[in-house]
């Protein structure tokens, strides 16, 4: 399940685990204009858990969940790359 909330400066999706025999704690992802963060609780520490993406970094991400296994630059010509980042950004 998940939820999405839009806020002044930021939009937040919070994934909650459900179904599973081990259940992990709530992510929330706060995407901002500049970047985006991860957040978890971390039960064992009791402290809050935080990832920060560039937006280059998110898009790297989304394009990664669409290509096979292997090393890829987005600072060269790639053409799996690039069909990815545009399937990511909703282009293709």
């Amino acid at each position: 399940m998940f939820t999405i909330e839009h806020e002044f400066d930021a939009t937040v999706v919070t994934l909650v685990d459900e179904g599973s025999p081990s259940l992990q704690e709530d992510i929330i992802v706060n995407s901002f204009e500049e970047c985006v963060t991860l957040e978890q609780h971390e039960p064992h520490t009791d402290r809050k858990q935080r990832i920060c993406f560039s937006m280059a970094q998110i898009r790297d991400l989304a394009a990664a969940l669409s290509l096979p296994e292997g090393v890829y630059s987005r600072f060269r010509e790639d053409e799996d790359v690039e069909a990815a980042l545009k399937a990511a950004d909703g282009d293709a």
